[in-house]
């Protein structure tokens, strides 16, 4: 069962890798074979190497600045359900829904993000 602390260090990860953009940080939070699927948008991102690019390619989200808060609505076995408000200083503020897999070693091997603009 993945813990809160895994939970809390893997989103750590991933807001640090959104600050730097850094191939190193966004890899370091995936399996080689993680799948990054985000909805309302067609986000299929399949394979760590296609979940950098596509990530990088979002760079330009963060002009202006940025913050998001979050909070761990449960855990299931391997997966955490969490809640999280991002605002943009360019784009406006989502709510998003986050359901994130891990293995045995706290990488994610499945994120799904539901994304609504507030």
């Amino acid at each position: 069962m993945v813990t809160e602390d895994q939970v809390r260090t893997w989103v750590e990860g991933y807001l640090r890798a959104w600050v730097s953009n850094s191939e190193q940080d966004i890899a370091a939070l995936f399996t080689p074979r993680a799948e990054y699927h985000e909805w309302p948008y067609e986000t299929d991102w399949v394979g760590r190497d296609a979940i950098v690019e596509g990530w990088q390619s979002r760079a330009p989200w963060q002009e202006g600045g940025w913050d998001f808060d979050w909070s761990l609505l449960t855990r299931n076995g391997d997966t955490a359900a969490i809640e999280g408000t991002g605002r943009y200083k360019e784009l406006g503020v989502f709510a998003n829904l986050w359901t994130v897999t891990f293995d045995k070693n706290g990488l994610c091997t499945m994120f799904r993000m539901w994304n609504n603009e507030i």
